[in-house]
């Protein structure tokens, strides 16, 4: 957990407070769309068979 802190400290100061932040959305934000992608996929499968 230290270690994990320090890289994120580090890419503060290195990169800067938005970019870091924005990074960190993406990666929350991309488990959702792969998710959402999935549900969009069978919807179109049931819509097909109908």
């Amino acid at each position: 957990m230290e270690q994990q802190l320090n890289i994120w400290l580090s890419g503060i100061s290195n990169l800067g407070f938005p970019v870091i932040i924005t990074l960190y959305l993406l990666m929350r934000f991309e488990k959702k769309i792969d998710l959402l992608t999935e549900v969009i996929n069978k919807l179109i499968e049931v819509s097909k068979t109908k």
